[in-house]
Order: C-alpha cells, then sequence, then structure tokens
C-alpha cells in the first residue's frame, strides 16, 4: 500500500506538472486502461498520473482508495478484511475516480445507486491547479457537481467510500421470464442482494437474483472455457465465490468477446485465462478503430457499413416496455444487459446526472454495431436510441457516443449548473467542456 506521504509527494510532483504544461492544447490523463468508447479527436498533452494507483488503507467500512485505482485491484485489498465497495462496477480495469467523474453501476444499484453516492470525501485537482478536498459539507458544490463531469472540472486524485461486508459466498438464480412485463415483476418484487437481468429476445428474458451464501454446495468458474452469460440460459441455480460473482461478466466482456472468436470451444481451449478479460478485448477494439481491417476487409467482400450502438440508458422501470418494444423492432441487437437502479438517498442532488430517488430505474446496456442500409446516416440508430431516452423520462451515460445538438444537450445535463462550476474550478478553460469533450469528441 501507498503511504500517505508518497501521495502527499505524488500531488505536489502533479500540481508542478500541469503548471508546466502550456496553454492551448486539451489536457488528458496519461494512463494505461480506458474503458470510454468514443474516439478522442486532436492533438493533447498528458497527464502522468501513475502515482495515483493503490489502496491507502482499508478500515471499518471505510477506504481511502487512489483515484486511479482499478477496481480488482480495490477489491483484492478490501475483500480480505471481509469487506467490498458498495457498488463494484463489473469490468476489472475500471477506476474508481473513473466511475465517480462517469457512472459506474452493477446488481447491488437497486440498494446502493452509483458509486459516487457511497463516497464521504474526494481531493480533486481542478482544472485551475488547485487541490480542493470536497464533500458533503465541504466544498459541496463541487462534491455534487463532479459525478458525469468527465474530467472536465478535474480530476480525482484520492477518494475515502463507504465499504459493506460480504460473505464467502453467492447464491444465484436465473428466474425465466415470458416477457419485459414479467421481468419487471420480478425485478420490483424480491429480497434478494443482487439484481440484474438479461435479455435475449421479446420472449427469452431472464432476471438473476443473488444471495449472500456462507456454504456452496457446489462451485462454477467461469474464468475459463465456461462461459456466464450461456449459463443463464440453461442453469436455474449456482454458486460463485465473491470474487468470481463480482468479475462474472468481465472474463467474455459481458457477450462481446464472440466477436473475436473466443467463444468458440475449439479456440477458447487455446487461449490461456490471462487473456480473457475486459481489457484485452478492449485493446483489441481499439486496434480495429485505429486501423479499420477488418472494416476494409467488410467493404471488399461487400457487406454493408455498420454502426457501433454502444450505450447504457437509464428508463424509469415502468417505461422498460416501451423502451424494448422499440429497441427490438428497430435495433437488432441480442442480448442485452438489464440492472435496475436507485438513487440511494433523496438528500442528495447530483447536478448533472440527476434521477428522480423515489423511481426505479433500470439501465439498459447494449454493446454491438448493426447494419446501415445504402446512404442510411451512420448514426441513425445512436439518434433513434437518445429520443427513446428522452421521451420515456431516463437518462443516457456518456461514455460512449453522443450526438445531440448544445441546446438539448445542455438540457438535459444542466448546463446553468455546470456552467457555475466550470467558471469556479475551471476558470481559464485549461480543460474541455463536457459538450466539447462528450460530443464532439474532441
Amino acid at each position: 500500500m501507498p503511504t500517505r506521504a508518497e501521495y502527499d509527494t505524488a500531488v505536489a510532483d502533479l500540481r508542478r506538472q500541469l503548471a508546466g504544461m502550456p496553454q492551448g492544447a486539451p489536457i488528458r490523463l496519461g494512463k494505461k486502461t480506458s474503458n470510454l468508447f468514443r474516439s478522442r479527436t486532436g492533438p493533447a498533452q498528458r497527464l502522468d498520473v501513475s502515482a495515483f494507483t493503490g489502496v491507502l488503507s482499508v478500515g471499518d467500512g471505510v477506504a481511502d482508495v487512489l483515484g486511479m485505482t482499478t477496481y480488482e485491484d480495490l477489491v483484492d485489498a478490501t475483500l480480505p478484511t471481509g469487506q467490498m465497495p458498495l457498488v463494484v462496477p463489473q469490468l476489472k480495469t475500471i477506476t474508481l475516480g473513473g466511475a465517480v467523474t462517469g457512472l459506474g453501476i452493477e446488481s447491488s444499484s437497486f440498494r446502493n445507486g452509483t458509486p459516487h453516492e457511497s463516497v464521504l470525501e474526494m481531493d480533486v485537482l481542478t482544472g485551475d491547479g488547485q487541490i480542493v478536498t470536497c464533500s458533503r459539507t465541504e466544498h459541496s458544490d463541487l462534491f455534487y457537481g463532479f459525478p458525469n463531469s468527465y474530467g472536465t472540472l478535474g480530476y480525482a486524485l484520492r477518494l475515502r467510500i463507504e465499504l459493506e461486508p460480504t460473505r464467502p459466498f453467492v447464491h444465484l438464480r436465473h428466474v425465466p421470464c415470458a416477457s419485459v412485463a414479467e421481468a419487471v415483476e420480478v425485478m420490483r418484487n424480491h429480497d434478494s442482494d443482487f439484481v440484474d437481468g438479461t435479455w435475449f429476445s421479446p420472449g427469452e428474458v431472464y432476471v438473476t437474483l443473488g444471495t449472500w451464501a456462507d456454504t456452496a454446495p457446489s462451485l462454477s468458474d467461469y474464468t475459463g472455457r465456461a462461459i456466464y452469460y450461456r449459463s443463464i440460459q440453461s442453469m436455474r441455480e449456482d454458486w460463485l465465490t465473491v470474487r468470481d460473482y463480482l468479475w462474472r461478466w468481465d472474463t467474455d466482456w459481458f457477450w462481446c468477446s464472440r466477436v473475436f472468436g473466443v467463444q468458440n470451444p475449439a479456440v477458447r481451449r487455446w487461449v490461456p485465462r490471462r487473456y480473457l478479460r475486459s481489457d484485452v478485448w478492449w485493446k483489441l477494439v481499439a486496434f480495429e478503430k485505429k486501423h479499420r481491417w477488418m472494416a476494409r476487409l467488410d467493404r471488399r467482400r461487400g457487406l454493408p457499413e455498420r454502426e457501433d450502438v454502444v450505450q447504457d440508458v437509464e428508463v424509469p422501470i415502468d417505461r422498460l416496455g416501451e423502451f424494448m418494444d422499440v429497441f427490438a423492432r428497430e435495433v437488432p441487437i441480442e442480448p442485452v444487459w438489464f440492472c435496475p437502479l436507485q438513487q440511494r438517498s433523496a438528500d442528495d442532488v447530483w447536478e448533472l446526472y440527476r434521477l428522480d430517488p423515489d423511481v426505479l430505474y433500470v439501465n439498459v446496456g447494449f454493446w454491438s454495431t448493426v447494419a446501415l442500409e445504402p446512404g442510411e446516416d451512420p448514426s441513425t440508430h445512436n439518434r433513434l436510441i437518445e429520443d427513446l431516452v428522452d421521451r420515456l423520462g431516463g437518462r443516457k451515460s456518456l461514455y460512449s457516443t453522443s450526438f445531440y445538438e448544445p441546446e438539448h444537450f445542455w438540457r438535459l445535463y444542466n448546463g446553468p449548473a455546470y456552467d457555475v462550476l466550470k467558471k469556479t474550478y475551471d476558470p481559464d478553460g485549461r480543460l474541455l467542456d463536457l459538450y466539447a469533450k462528450c460530443v464532439e469528441r474532441r
């Protein structure tokens, strides 16, 4: 574990690094991992934040963690103490700071909300080069405005977060549902510790209910040849260690590893376990986006152009059926992930991503490509989804591509509050603003 003295030294070094950067080109984090799915254009200066990885301390119900720490490393530090973060996003290399400045979600979100809701305090390097320690009572404007700011107000260097106790195993029940409406009833009425769902088609939906357990009659392993999402269709009950439960989706990046052929048993048997990880698949996707080898091959084969449709949206649970009716008809992607989400406290107002604390939402995650008709706009399906989510009173995460017009964007993401925050904590505009970063992809 890094020491507090080492952290203080790293902070001083980082401030000097930022002060020495010339005005002009955008500033971005220089780190090895990313879970963003929007390409960025133009030159940028890179802040070396490699020193901000590690867990400073783990106590009873609380941990002090550096902002670039991955959830994989964070969980490895907390599980031996019988504790874990209140929400552990499903991919190992998501960082704590990234999940707070962006958004994170998992199957405990129906009771624990999102990762930023369990933050007690954080040190933020703001755009003007200051270190601001903020909490619900100190610099609360930045504390409540930081989530969904995506590094445009500053970077979280240290976060104090809540932890909750764990038990050794998680008992899973995969409940088959013949419709989205039936799945909604199961997601509303249960007494489980974890809830998520998988939509394979309008008539084949499963809600997975997870419950803490002290013993397990057997254990499954989805870190090698077995594929977790396929087990949902064939098994009604399952048991996993707590660690394997937290990372059940990571091995195959939910189901997205199939595009690389590694779900074929004849191929999978030759792939070492250490390569069955979401960050490996992400690097392969990034390589293709840069070089476009497969896209050029598809064109030579006469295949249609394809639109990337990689999104997570929150829809009120009462409107989930409406969303999926349109989605199933207009966007040929399967499977789709469901994850119920409700804000923990009505007292908190997260300015840039407001949800109604009295409403249970469902996160709908879909990550694939869709064939385009000749001459069709390459943003057709993404724009359709944006309009649909807006009409249904939902919200869309900004980690991927967005196509909103400026006025519409700032209406959705509280432009007046953001403007005040930007002028307060980045008055010289050294960091890009939220629209430039998330829609214009600068």
